[in-house]
């Protein structure tokens, strides 16, 4: 009975121990936007799970009906904590979704102009600003009346807007031309063009305290950083390619710039006061694309587009943890700090609607001679498949052919072409198709084709091949 009694006591202790680790956390909410799934994830950062689903609309194909009436291509995402509010963009249907937290419903949904991309809210929550990135001006919500006020004229496609600490200025970025603009927010005049080294800049952020502003250039693989004391390039970094977001934590009393790089599965990791040095490299999970610190910056959240899930970092360590199911083809992710009063509740929330395993089909050149390398990500939707694909280093302005094949060895016929696309001047390509494939996702094994092939139109001869265990699996 006293080795029971030993046991229990050390059990509770144990329990409590765990409790105390997890209660900075548990008020806490992490949020992604998922474009494919048409969803918020909600996911606890206390016990690392999936709390469930904000549902904003159906997920693809649906949203083609002439009568649909839900949102589409959910992508950009931002917290109020004043408020506890989430605001979401939906690039498919001009609309800005808010969300309470609290009680994870909807309280009112704002049109917009053409093709929206990502909203900020100023630091004291009174207006929030919305990138229209199929034309050029930035819209300007009074979040008192929640109702669009002004029209801000930037330059043509703006990606993002981040705003310094104070709220007196903004900066934006493009996503189609090669410039920040610089706005005065008391009477929202531009107050300088920064020229930057490529026009496709989908992402921009601030430093806490407001002396850089960074932003990513997914084309090229680069970073820009930007001194805003005197509104000059401090640094153009090479980060690799699709690099997707930046972001900034402070560790231990460091300041740190946290970059996604979809291209090579990483999370790089610079040193703001060293000149921002790279002092990691983490791998994660495949294509990571949203990132977001913890209030403590103890740990990063990243979401991962091609796996559908959320990783944590431990940033102490620098290691990746289990990732997290979640909704189909995350884009932007939110730490959002006290998000909810009642740890318990799970209120307006749905489960998971599709649990399906994304298949991760990687093609390299089967001789080594080139960089080139091809990712693939057959995700289910419905009765079909979505096939989306990401290419980088081949010929830049090249016509390339993606197929199917029964042939077990070179050279490989095209028995069913997935798509035909051309590389940009950087070599790279993104794209998607769509089609019944589900029996062939799989090229090891079980399935009516040997191989995936990338064949040069010029040359007429393959270039990439997916290999025996080249597949990223999906945990």
């Amino acid at each position: 009975m006293k080795n029971s009694r030993i046991i229990i006591g050390a059990l509770l202790s144990t329990a409590s121990l765990t409790a105390t680790a997890q209660s900075p956390y548990i008020h806490d909410r992490v949020y992604t936007s998922n474009q494919v799934s048409n969803t918020v994830s909600v996911v606890d950062p206390s016990s690392q799970k999936l709390s469930g689903e904000i549902v904003l609309g159906k997920p693809y194909p649906n949203v083609l009906s002439p009568i649909y009436r839900g949102e589409s291509l959910v992508h950009g995402l931002r917290y109020l904590p004043q408020r506890k509010m989430l605001a979401a963009v939906s690039i498919g249907s001009n609309a800005v979704t808010l969300m309470s937290t609290e009680t994870n419903k909807v309280i009112k949904t704002i049109y917009v102009g053409r093709s929206p991309h990502e909203p900020t809210f100023s630091p004291d929550g009174k207006q929030l600003w919305i990138s229209v990135r199929g034309e050029a001006y930035v819209s300007v919500i009074d979040m008192q009346k929640m109702t669009e006020v002004k029209r801000v004229p930037v330059a043509d496609g703006p990606g993002m807007v981040s705003f310094s600490p104070d709220g007196k200025t903004a900066y934006v970025c493009s996503s189609f031309t090669a410039e920040v603009d610089v706005i005065n927010t008391a009477d929202y005049t531009i107050r300088k063009k920064i020229k930057v080294v490529s026009p496709f800049s989908p992402n921009i952020f601030t430093s806490p305290q407001g002396d850089y502003v960074a932003m990513t250039h997914k084309d090229v693989g680069k970073v820009t950083i930007i001194k805003t004391a005197d509104l000059s390039i401090a640094k153009v970094i090479p980060t690799g390619a699709i690099t997707n977001h930046v972001t900034f934590t402070n560790l231990n009393k460091k300041l740190l710039m946290l970059v996604t790089v979809g291209g090579e599965n990483k999370v790089r990791v610079f040193d703001v006061q060293n000149d921002f040095k790279q002092t990691d490299s983490i791998s994660v999970g495949a294509l990571p694309h949203g990132i977001w610190p913890s209030n403590d910056g103890k740990y990063a959240y990243v979401g991962l587009e091609y796996g559908d899930q959320v990783q944590a970092i431990d940033l102490e360590t620098m290691t990746a943890k289990m990732p997290i199911k979640i909704g189909q083809s995350p884009q932007a992710l939110v730490y959002a700090a006290n998000a909810v009063s009642n740890v318990n509740a799970a209120l307006n929330l749905s489960p998971l609607g599709d649990v399906a395993t994304t298949n991760i089909v990687v093609l390299k050149d089967p001789a080594g001679n080139t960089s080139g390398i091809g990712r693939l990500a057959f995700r289910p939707i419905g009765l079909t498949d979505l096939i989306e694909q990401i290419f980088t280093g081949l010929t830049p302005d090249r016509e390339y052919d993606l197929v199917f094949t029964r042939s077990k060895n070179a050279p490989y016929k095209s028995d069913d072409t997935i798509n035909t696309f051309h590389t940009d001047a950087q070599g790279k390509f993104s794209g998607q198709s769509t089609g019944i494939v589900k029996s062939n996702s799989n090229m090891v094994a079980g399935s009516d084709y040997e191989h995936i092939v990338l064949i040069d139109k010029v040359t007429n001869r393959p270039v990439l091949l997916n290999l025996p265990g080249a597949e990223e699996k999906v945990k």
